[in-house]
This record gives C-alpha cells, sequence and structure tokens, in this order.
C-alpha cells in the first residue's frame, strides 16, 4: 500500500531544508554527508542513507529536516516506531514543517494506532496539495475507518478517492475490497434472515447468472414470479439469461424463449428499454428489420440516451434513411465518442448521403478507436444489454 517515496516532493524538500539549515558557516564534513545522504534516497538505498542521517542528526540534534529525513527513512524500511520517535522530535523543533504532520499520521495508521492517526489522515487528504501524499493518506484512511469498523465513514473515502483518482489501481483495488465485503455481508444477512422472500430469491437468481449456473439461475428467477407475477425487471433477467446461454450453445429454441421473455416484460413495463432493445436486436439478426425497427424506436422513445439503441436503430435505416441513420449515429457519438462501432456506422451514413470527406473522418476516428482498444475491453454505458458489433468481414 506504498508505491516510491524516495523521489516525491517531500523527501527533497526535506534534504534541501536540512542542507539550507547549516549553509552558513557549515562544515566540510556536513555537507559531505548531506550530499551523500541525498545520493543514496534519490537511489532507493535506504540503509545506506539512514546511517548517513543518523551520523548527521549526531552533528545536528537541533535541525528538524534532518529528523524529519531521518522518520522518512525508517518509514520506507518498515520501522515505523524508530519512524514516528523521530516524525514527533522534527515537530517539536518545527512544528509547521510541511508534510511531516501527514506522515506521521500515517506512520501511527501502519502500528494500528487508527484513533490517533485520524485527524493528520483527514487533513492530509483533504487540505494536502500534493496529489501523491493526499492518495497515501486516502488509502490509510479508508483502513483506518475500516479497521475501526466505521464502514460509512470507510465509503465515503472510497468515493472521494475514485473521483480524484479514478484509474489508480491500488485506490481500484481497496475500493473493490470494501465495496465487494459490504455486498458480501448485505448478501449473506438477507439469505439469513428471509431467503425465501422475493429479494432473497433475487439475490440468489443474481448470484447464479453472475457465476454461470444459468439453469440455476433461470428456476431461481421463476420462483420469484411465482410470489410475484408482476414484479418489474425478472423476465427480462430471464431472457438475458437464455440469450447468453442460447448463444453459447447455438440454440435457436433459447434464443426465441428469450424473445418471449423480453416481450412479456414489455407487456407488463412497456417503458422498458433494455426489454425493447434486447428484442429488437433478436428480430435484426433474424433478419426482421421491420420489426427490429420498431423495438429500437421504442427502446430510444422510452430511454433517449441509450447510446446501443441509437446505433442499433441506425443500423436498420442505414439503407432506406441514411440521413436518419445519420442523426442517430451523430446522437450516439455525443452519449458515448469512444464507440468505435458508432463511428464506424457513421462513415457508411456519409457514404450513402455522398459525403465523402465526412467519411474519411468517421473512417479515421474508427480506426484510432480500433488500434485503442486492440489490448482492452470497451466499458459500454449500458453492460447490461448485448452491445452493438461489427461484422467482421464488412470491417477493413
Amino acid at each position: 500500500m506504498f508505491r516510491s517515496f524516495a523521489k516525491t516532493a517531500l523527501i527533497i524538500a526535506l534534504c534541501v531544508g536540512a542542507q539550507a539549515a547549516w549553509a552558513q558557516g557549515s562544515e566540510d564534513q556536513r555537507q559531505q554527508l548531506s550530499e551523500q545522504g541525498r545520493a543514496a534516497l534519490e537511489a532507493g538505498r535506504y540503509a545506506d542513507a539512514e546511517q548517513v542521517y543518523a551520523q548527521l542528526g549526531k552533528l545536528e540534534p537541533s535541525i528538524a529536516e534532518i529528523h524529519a529525513t531521518l522518520g522518512v527513512i525508517y518509514f520506507k524500511e518498515g520501522k515505523f516506531e524508530q519512524s514516528a520517535t523521530e516524525l514527533h522530535r522534527a515537530l517539536e523543533l518545527k512544528p509547521g514543517l510541511p508534510r511531516v504532520e501527514s506522515l506521521l499520521a500515517m506512520v501511527l495508521s501502519e502500528q494500528g494506532h487508527f484513533q490517533q492517526a485520524l485527524p493528520g489522515l483527514e487533513k492530509g487528504f483533504h487540505q494536502s496539495a500534493d496529489p501523491e501524499l493526499k492518495r497515501m493518506c486516502g488509502l490509510r484512511l479508508e483502513r483506518a475507518y475500516t479497521s475501526m469498523h466505521n464502514d460509512a465513514k470507510a465509503i465515503e473515502i472510497v468515493l472521494e478517492l475514485q473521483l480524484a483518482y479514478p484509474d489508480d489501481p491500488e485506490a481500484l483495488y481497496y475500493s473493490s475490497k470494501i465495496f465487494g465485503n459490504q455486498a458480501f455481508l448485505s448478501a449473506q444477512k438477507l439469505f439469513q434472515t428471509a431467503p425465501n422472500s422475493t429479494w432473497g430469491m433475487m439475490a440468489a437468481a443474481e448470484a447464479h447468472e453472475s457465476q454461470g449456473n444459468l439453469d440455476q439461475a433461470i428456476a431461481e428467477y421463476r420462483e420469484v414470479l411465482k410470489l410475484d407475477p408482476a414484479r418489474p425487471n425478472v423476465h427480462f433477467r430471464i431472457g438475458r439469461v437464455l440469450l447468453t446461454r442460447g448463444t453459447s450453445k447455438g440454440d435457436a429454441k433459447d434464443l426465441e424463449a428469450a424473445a418471449t421473455e423480453f416481450q412479456q416484460e414489455l407487456d407488463l413495463n412497456p417503458s422498458s428499454a433494455n426489454a425493447a432493445y434486447e428484442l429488437a436486436e433478436i428480430y435484426r439478426k433474424q433478419g426482421h428489420e421491420e420489426l427490429a425497427r420498431k423495438y429500437f424506436q421504442e427502446a430510444v422513445d422510452s430511454y433517449p440516451a441509450f447510446e446501443e439503441a441509437h446505433v442499433g436503430l441506425a443500423l436498420t435505416l442505414l439503407e432506406t434513411d441514411p440521413a436518419s441513420a445519420r442523426t442517430h449515429l451523430q446522437k450516439a457519438i455525443t452519449l458515448d465518442p469512444q464507440d468505435p462501432v458508432a463511428w464506424y456506422r457513421l462513415a457508411q451514413a456519409e457514404r450513402a448521403l455522398g459525403h465523402m470527406d465526412e467519411q474519411r473522418k468517421a473512417l479515421a476516428e474508427f480506426a484510432k478507436l480500433k488500434n485503442e482498444q486492440a489490448s482492452s475491453t470497451r466499458a459500454a454505458l449500458n453492460p447490461e444489454v448485448t452491445p452493438q458489433q461489427l461484422d467482421p468481414a464488412s470491417v477493413p
């Protein structure tokens, strides 16, 4: 839970501060030791740096920056008791020494003194202008609240970390642990207190679905409908499971059954854009263009920000009404500029309209996104539905 610290602004600032403290009339030995210590730190040779700064501390016991730097070194070496001693001494000598209060709070956290660490961690996370120091305080603050069983505060910090560091793998890892643990505990309590309730069966069905136990998932969803035949989204979930099973096995009966479930969902809940979209996609793949267009349009009408539905609807309009297809594709790209399928189909619409310059621009954007996403998977805006895909045979 600790990335490279030797070259951060904190440790360099402490080294420079220590040098400045004896700059006037300094002795050669002190200057030489200071340079040796700084070089050792920048190279990550902490054992060497410890020896050098321990000597400096004896030579200049009243310089706060030396104690602070030695505290950082001990911290890197996992010697938290010694680190705390040096950092306390640095703050006694110079209470306003930048960042040291936050570092001391991190040391206390590593020692398990979470209550003592909280004020410094909170201050470092919410007030520090140093992004790395803020990140490290946030991660330890999250852990402190979790260890103190203050789940509400832990989740609050997780959400703040996600906003501040959306792509940080360490922050994402610990966030997933907290959310995963909360989800597990909530599901466990649900199964213990009301396993035969609608919600207990829904949770069991979704668990089976996520684990790939498709037959068991369908059975649990059917049990939900026995208790509450009009419950929304259940027929849709059954349809999705049937669609997954039928696609993997190439079973046309499952696909037909899925279409029936999606239609039943729409009968109960006409505004279900997801069900309309999936039904449209089934009809499109079967070659029923008019029915596909009808249900894609229903999906868009129910949910105007449904990017995949705009792309699907555009495909059914490309040959008969390329201008309308172009409008829907431009809307889709506004919603998700990173969708290569939308850009490729926009190029097709521009070509059909005779807009060759626009076609080339759209193809260039498609090629760029295709290359960027070659080693990764695009996160769809609506992960609950089948994503739009291109026919490999038609793509350059």
